[in-house]
């Protein structure tokens, strides 16, 4: 599915939707260029669990975990799936959490066989494209 998201609110929307399609267990890639959005739709998603605390990007500590339902992880400072390994954040891959993950490339070979991407497109200020 393809979205055009025009602000912000949108874009938690159509993550809040989304988030009723997830099961227990699943890998979220969130593919898309430095502010895309990617933890604009992470706080959609989150609404979507019933999650109602602050949502924040995990840029220095790599990983958010939200009441065991949503792991959130920022893995732009990580340069291999080793690191992943080594910092015990593929761990969460088998919990029954949802694992939403940023830069997901850098750790690529650590990454469950069965993931599922969003694509985020800075279309201008406002307005994103959204590839579920």
């Amino acid at each position: 599915m393809e979205y055009i998201s025009n602000s912000v609110y949108e874009t938690q929307e159509i993550a809040k939707n989304y988030a009723k399609t997830l099961n227990k267990g699943d890998v979220v890639i969130l593919d898309g260029e430095m502010g895309a959005g990617k933890t604009a739709f992470t706080k959609g998603l989150a609404l979507g669990l019933g999650i109602t605390s602050e949502i924040t990007s995990p840029t220095y500590a790599y990983l958010n975990e939200y009441d065991g339902k949503l792991y959130h992880y920022d893995c732009y400072r990580l340069t291999s799936g080793e690191d992943a390994e080594a910092l015990g954040l593929t761990d969460y891959f088998y919990l029954d959490g949802i694992c939403v993950i940023e830069w997901a490339q850098n750790i690529e070979s650590a990454l469950p066989k069965k993931v599922k991407t969003v694509t985020i497109e800075k279309l201008s200020e406002n307005t994103r494209k959204i590839i579920l």
